[in-house]
Formats: structure tokens, sequence, C-alpha cells
């Protein structure tokens, strides 16, 4: 029993005595104001770049977004962004990434077929409004008994949503262009 007392006591001390001598490593003493911390701060950068964020493949990422017609920095077109939230209303929403672009459903039961239900993932691939900016992929299963079984879908269906969001965006697009 003893053994085990200290099997678990020694990495809570341990880690308390690291983290106590982690609280001084910066080097900082008292009389640092912190204007000389912001222009230190900025003299070396960021770790994830002057602008805050992380850019892999260079170029300025906010001009990268004003092209796109996205003011706010979204990672992707804000109108194919906004008509895929438009589109896909109806099912309930289990994930959204704006900044990667990904949609992803929960499983929706429509109520005129309560044996069927569908799920859908969703990727916004590029920040212009291209016909082949938008990725959907449409699951199915059908109750067999009290399990839910995997169906097969159509590739229709799947561009059938994809029209329809890229014709939302169409539509957002032409009436923002035309409030201006």
């Amino acid at each position: 029993m003893r053994r085990i007392r200290i099997a678990i006591a020694a990495p809570l001390v341990l880690g308390s005595l690291v983290l106590a001598g982690c609280s001084s490593w910066g080097g900082q003493n008292d009389n640092t104001t912190m204007d000389q911390m912001r222009k230190d701060e900025y003299k070396f950068g960021s770790l994830l770049g002057t602008d805050g964020g992380l850019n892999l493949f260079g170029g300025n990422k906010r001009k990268g977004a004003a092209d796109a017609g996205d003011p706010n920095g979204l990672g992707v077109n804000s109108y194919l962004w906004r008509a895929s939230l438009d589109t896909l209303a109806f099912l309930p929403i289990a994930s959204a990434d704006p900044f990667g672009g990904v949609i992803l459903t929960d499983w929706y039961t429509p109520p005129d077929a309560p044996n069927e239900r569908f799920k859908v993932n969703l990727y916004i691939l590029d920040r212009q409004l291209r016909a082949d900016g938008v990725r959907v992929s449409v699951f199915k299963q059908a109750r067999a008994g009290s399990d839910w079984r995997d169906t097969a879908v159509s590739q229709e269906t799947a561009g059938q949503l994809e029209d329809a969001i890229l014709t939302r965006a169409r539509q957002l697009r032409v009436a923002q262009q035309a409030a201006k």
C-alpha cells in the first residue's frame, strides 16, 4: 500500500516542482513594463507569424481573404460557407469549422420515412466561388430490426446538394453586389 502512495504522490510532487520552476523561466524581471514586453514581442514575432496565423504556403493571408470576398478573414469563401449553412439548415449540425471549410451533420430522420436516416459531410475546397469549390458526401442508413445498416446513395444526390449550394452562393453574391 505504501508503494502505491509513493507511486501516486511522486508524479504530483515532481509536476508541481516543474510548474513552479517554469513560472520564472522567461527571464523577465519585475521592473519590465508591459510596453517593453510588447516591443520585445513584436521584435521577435509570434510563433504563429506576425498576423497571429500560421501560413504554410506563404503569401498574405488577409489579402487572400479579401480577394475571395471575405473581409472577416474566413479560411474559405464566405458565400459558399453561408450558402452551405442555408442549404443544410434542415439537418442537425454536429460540427462546423469556418476556417477549414468543413460542415459535418448528425443523423437526420425525415418525418415521412422513420426507417431511414441521412448524414452529410460537406467540404469547401477553395476561397474562390467556383463550381468545384464544394464537395458533398451523403450517407444513408436503413433500419433493419433494431439496427441501422448502411445503404447506397446515388451520386446524383450529392450532386444535387452541391448544385443547390452553388446556386444559393451565387444568389448571395449577386444580392451583396446589388446592395453596394
